[in-house]
């Protein structure tokens, strides 16, 4: 993994950076990062799900209980 140092970021910037990670949760760094990776997923199209799957994998996943089909499927009446 590569490091990246940036130099003058303005004061009200950094502040607003560390509220956010506070939100979140995380280090100012992990709060940068998903800035970033957020950032570059959006400028290589990613589509919708591709970030909706990303997300839910990030946050643990999510196990569903479906219960079993009763009917048969059918066709929809578009009339």
């Amino acid at each position: 993994m590569a490091d990246i140092s940036i130099r003058n970021l303005d004061d009200s910037v950094r502040e607003r950076l560390r509220v956010l990670a506070a939100q979140h949760g995380r280090s100012m760094e992990a709060e940068i990062r998903a800035i970033l990776e957020q950032a570059v997923r959006a400028q290589r199209g990613e589509s919708l799900v591709d970030r909706l799957v990303a997300a839910a994998v990030s946050a643990g996943g999510a196990d569903l209980d479906l219960p079993p089909r009763a009917d048969a499927p059918r066709s929809a009446n578009l009339s």
